[in-house]
């Protein structure tokens, strides 16, 4: 088996009294896609930011490239969900794109030549470039999540945490994203989202992740995504998902 660049072991998360997720062990290979689902309320959310060490209540250990996360924050890229953002706010897709060269910056640094060229490497890769002048609030939902995933290309990150990247966007746009992600996984780029469509899980991903407050199962979507598991994980949503045309 390829070298895991994530392992997770015995992570879980409680708030107060509530257990979100319990007990979960798995290791995440370099250069796959990752579909991360469950129903709603099962903590796939959750799931993302103890990942990243953005809660306070886990436990257990996460490894990132073989150690903390504190020590591989230039290589992990997170993007929520479209709510967390503050689209009024008054910046061109330039200057939310080269924000992802902060990172590599002290205090007193300049952005260079160099910085700027990756900058527009990453507006060429997502093919955004005739939008480097316009204000973020005036993309489309789909032209805005370009500008996230540019931003962090020009960080130069290697793993991509996706909190539901699909919402809001139309179907052309939604496949454009992910024959971008396909592209950028053969180059050893790493995918995890969190994704609702599960009609569209064999054709997106190499791999899934379900979850409902516990680790349901995981691994190649070819063996884990069957009926035993989808029942185990979902319940008695499941019946209302195959009427949505969402599985099967």
């Amino acid at each position: 088996m390829p070298e895991p660049i994530i392992t997770v072991k015995g992570l879980s998360v409680r708030y107060e009294r509530r257990t979100v997720l319990s007990n979960i062990y798995l290791d995440i290979e370099k250069g796959c896609n990752y579909a991360i689902i469950g129903p709603n309320g099962a903590g796939k959310s959750t799931f993302f930011k103890a990942l990243l060490g953005l809660s306070e209540n886990s436990e257990g250990r996460v490894e990132i490239f073989g150690g903390p996360i504190t020590k591989s924050r230039l290589k992990t890229a997170y993007l929520p969900q479209k709510d967390y953002f503050e689209f009024d706010f008054p910046a061109t897709v330039y200057d939310i794109v080269l924000m992802g060269r902060y990172p590599h910056k002290t205090l007193f640094q300049r952005i260079d030549q160099a910085d700027r060229d990756k900058v527009y490497t990453a507006l060429h890769d997502m093919e955004i470039e005739h939008l480097a002048d316009r204000q973020i609030g005036q993309l489309s939902g789909g032209q805005q999540q370009r500008v996230f995933i540019a931003r962090a290309l020009a960080q130069e990150a290697e793993v991509f945490f996706m909190d539901e990247p699909f919402a809001g966007v139309d179907i052309t746009t939604e496949e454009k994203i992910v024959s971008i992600m396909h592209n950028l996984s053969k180059k050893g780029k790493t995918f995890l989202l969190v994704h609702h469509d599960l009609s569209t899980i064999e054709q997106y991903f190499d791999k899934v992740i379900m979850i409902n407050q516990r680790l349901i199962a995981y691994g190649d979507v070819k063996s884990v995504f069957n009926q035993k598991n989808m029942s185990e994980c979902f319940g008695a949503q499941l019946s209302v998902l195959h009427k949505l045309n969402h599985f099967g």
